[in-house]
């Protein structure tokens, strides 16, 4: 028995080799097996395979089409087919400001200081650390506190209002600084974000329109480097 599939008129597959997906307790495993085909029977699997790098590679190949060349700029820190991590130096920037009781109203549409910032685009999520230096970090440079609502303790930024891009490319990074601005900050995720005197509120009013550097001495700095940041690891 053939087993073949035509797709339009210039493509005919044959059934050579099958997966098979095993789930367990907290366990998964996949087997490899020949088709065996005969003509008048129906198709059977021959014995099991171990999966080779090689074939795995040579199957994202052919599922994906095969990933265009990137030229990386300066600023990307890691990269893979799923997940891009990069990083900001200081600038300024407009934000907007949206709660339910008032507070922060008065900042809403200003333009701050921002930190240097670390950035991780991964799976349609996003997570923010700050750097406590104005300059691209290293492996082991330890990470700090993004001082923003909106973000978790692990730093994963909540987006409610935020239009995302479609994936985690080069040419997307652009995109997804401008929604995470351009996005309501509407409330607190996380525990203490500043060690400003007067709070987050503070923090953020006695930034408004100010052309100085964002102080990077009112940061909380974490245990967390930034290799664990970017295999997305607590610290």
């Amino acid at each position: 028995m053939q087993v073949q599939i035509a797709i339009g008129e210039n493509h005919r597959f044959e059934l050579r080799e099958a997966l098979l997906v095993y789930h367990g307790n907290q366990t998964t495993f996949i087997t490899k097996h020949e088709v065996i085909t005969q003509q008048n029977t129906a198709p059977a699997l021959g014995p099991a395979q171990p999966l080779t790098l090689a074939f795995v590679e040579s199957l994202v190949r052919s599922l994906g089409g095969g990933a265009a060349a990137e030229v990386f700029p300066e600023n990307i820190l890691a990269r893979s087919d799923r997940m891009i991590a990069w990083w900001t130096p200081a600038q300024r920037r407009q934000m907007f400001y949206q709660h339910s009781e008032g507070k922060a109203d008065q900042l809403n549409g200003r333009i701050f200081p921002q930190p240097p910032l670390v950035w991780r685009a991964a799976d349609g999520q996003l997570k923010i650390r700050a750097l406590t230096e104005n300059k691209r970090p290293q492996v082991q440079t330890k990470l700090a506190v993004a001082p923003y609502w909106n973000l978790s303790d692990c730093g994963t930024v909540c987006t409610g209002s935020m239009r995302c891009p479609g994936n985690a490319s080069v040419a997307a990074i652009s995109d997804w600084e401008r929604a995470f601005y351009e996005s309501a900050f509407t409330h607190a995720n996380g525990g203490r974000l500043t060690h400003h005197k007067g709070g987050f509120v503070g923090l953020w009013s006695e930034l408004t329109g100010k052309r100085a550097l964002f102080p990077l001495k009112t940061l909380i700095v974490l245990p967390q480097t930034l290799a664990q940041f970017v295999r997305d690891e607590r610290s």
